[in-house]
């Protein structure tokens, strides 16, 4: 007679998770590291002009931006509309730039001061008075750069 030896089933490995957090933890970095966050929310709709003498801006630190263009017209249900301008997350008049780009300046290092550039992120059928008024606050605001936005012409 035979006797036989029953098999125990033995258990099941379990799995190393030692190195997990690290794992976890080099793919949040790079999402970190990857990731632009957006810093203004825009409230105007523009659609940017194209351009043929383009450059790009190089130190990005150093510049404040002002967008202008229609507000959203699911806000606004009528076209008559006038062109809006955005500092921030706030809509702003020509008399109140001069306030908002002295405070922006004070917030920059001594560095970005010096190399502070104004970029003006315009609807390509934005009138040109409303351009010339932003030009003459940026004047008072004793402001050397502007920088007008626009996409390479094809």
């Amino acid at each position: 007679m035979m006797i036989r030896q029953r098999h125990r089933q033995s258990p099941m490995p379990t799995l190393n998770t030692a190195s997990l957090p690290d794992l976890i933890f080099t793919v949040l970095f790079f999402f970190m590291i990857v990731t632009h966050m957006r810093k203004v929310t825009l409230k105007v709709k523009y659609r940017v002009p194209a351009g043929t003498e383009l450059t790009r801006l190089t130190k990005k630190s150093a510049v404040s931006y002002i967008y202008v263009g229609l507000p959203p017209q699911s806000q606004y249900g009528s076209k008559s509309v006038k062109t809006r301008i955005q500092i921030n997350d706030k809509y702003v008049n020509p008399d109140d730039i001069a306030d908002y780009i002295a405070a922006d300046r004070q917030r920059m290092s001594p560095e970005d001061q010096a190399a502070m550039t104004v970029s003006i992120k315009a609807d390509r059928l934005t009138q040109m008075s409303v351009i010339d008024d932003i030009r003459q606050s940026l004047r008072i605001a004793n402001v050397k750069r502007i920088n007008f936005s626009a996409v390479k012409r094809r």
